[in-house]
């Protein structure tokens, strides 16, 4: 546990310092959660399973960013999303033994421990966090035009658009911005989507559809969307 302890205190300072929160305004272009080196992470978490502290804090350090971002795409908060980056590296350590590779890259298992710690914070939360429901209010998008289809976010440039599209983020219901931001801000897959979410990977498409087609009206709303 003590190597734990240093990595997450190495942690803390690096986001507290300002260097995840100064690069979590545009997330995408790595491929984030999944684009590191299989055999990198690979040797990292056997080191890890073999009593390794370097390991584990290579490890730590080389997920950080990517789920920081992720848990401030999702909270909208810099102090939760730190908070919440330090749990998650918490769960991995108790359960890293249950990773097994032949199941998918350690990349997909981390999104899957970040999203299911997110979602635990969002039903402890939800009482403080009212999200409309997109799908109470508005009928299933069979078929969006060029303009729907198009990823906001490419619209946006720069730290004042960035916060906007969080605002925006922030409007849709928790499984279309889940969907949203696993594919387009963290560029996910849609198969390795599917296995983070446990649903089919055609939901994971129409969930990205309706999410994309509602957060084009929000953006456009204020003026903002291609």
């Amino acid at each position: 546990m003590a190597s734990a302890t240093l990595a997450l205190e190495h942690l803390s300072i690096q986001i507290a310092g300002g260097e995840a929160a100064d690069r979590v305004v545009d997330v995408r272009g790595d491929r984030n959660l999944t684009g590191r080196s299989l055999g990198q992470d690979h040797s990292l978490v056997s080191r890890c399973l073999g009593g390794d502290e370097t390991a584990w804090e290579d490890l730590v350090r080389l997920h950080t960013r990517q789920v920081y971002g992720l848990c401030y795409r999702f909270t909208g908060s810099g102090q939760e999303a730190q908070d919440l980056t330090q749990e998650v590296f918490l769960r991995v350590f108790k359960t890293i033994k249950t990773f097994r590779s032949v199941e998918g890259s350690f990349g997909t298992w981390l999104a899957r421990v970040s999203r299911n710690l997110l979602i635990d914070h969002y039903r402890r939360t939800r009482q403080e966090r009212v999200t409309d429901s997109i799908e109470e209010q508005l009928p299933m998008l069979e078929e969006e035009g060029a303009s729907a289809s198009v990823r906001p976010d490419h619209a946006l440039a720069g730290r004042e658009a960035s916060e906007i599209l969080q605002a925006a983020l922030q409007k849709l219901s928790p499984d279309l911005r889940e969907a949203v931001i696993l594919r387009d801000l963290q560029e996910m897959e849609y198969r390795e989507i599917a296995d983070v979410l446990g649903i089919p990977e055609g939901t994971v498409k129409s969930r990205i559809n309706r999410g994309r087609a509602e957060l084009a009206r929000l953006l456009r709303k204020q003026k903002l969307a291609l």
